[in-house]
């Protein structure tokens, strides 16, 4: 193959629109398989390969496959890769999440009182209002309030949270 400019033109010209439908078929992305057409020509003028004018087009194709499953291969090495750290990143927020459950349920057993503690798990984990909150303790719904927002003022100053 002679490596002329002008034979290197006609020889792209020639043989792009045969190596880009191929490497799209199998990448299927436009982009992708205009790189990966682009860097098999790119590489084929670097390195001058000695191949006969009659075994050029079937070299050009069998290197767009080949630079089509490198693209491939590191797509999904990508694409693990990513997946695994998304994973990595869920048991550390889940592990700091159980952390700061673990903190919070330390700080109501040792700065509330028992009243205050059947008050906050009426209305938050029982997902009750103040008014049925009030009706099972038996007290007014004046006192919930005053018992969920001191209860939340001494939680907030113990942990150091901006309301």
């Amino acid at each position: 193959m002679d490596y002329s400019k002008q034979e290197f033109e006609r020889l792209f010209k020639d043989s792009y629109p045969h190596m880009y439908r191929m490497a799209f078929s199998m990448v299927e992305n436009a982009d992708d398989a205009k790189d990966a057409v682009h860097q098999v020509f790119a590489q084929v003028w670097k390195s001058k390969p000695q191949v006969a004018d009659d075994s050029i087009r079937g070299y050009l194709l069998a290197a767009t496959r080949n630079q089509c499953m490198h693209m491939l291969r590191s797509r999904q090495l990508q694409q693990q890769m990513e997946k695994e750290q998304k994973t990595d990143i869920a048991a550390s927020e889940s592990e700091e999440r159980e952390e700061l459950l673990q903190q919070l349920q330390q700080v109501i057993d040792d700065n509330l009182t028992e009243q205050d503690r059947r008050v906050l798990s009426l209305h938050y984990e029982d997902e009750m209002t103040y008014q049925e909150t009030a009706t099972v303790l038996g007290i007014s719904t004046s006192a919930v309030n005053k018992h969920i927002t001191r209860s939340l003022a001494k939680i907030r100053s113990t942990l150091k949270i901006a309301k």
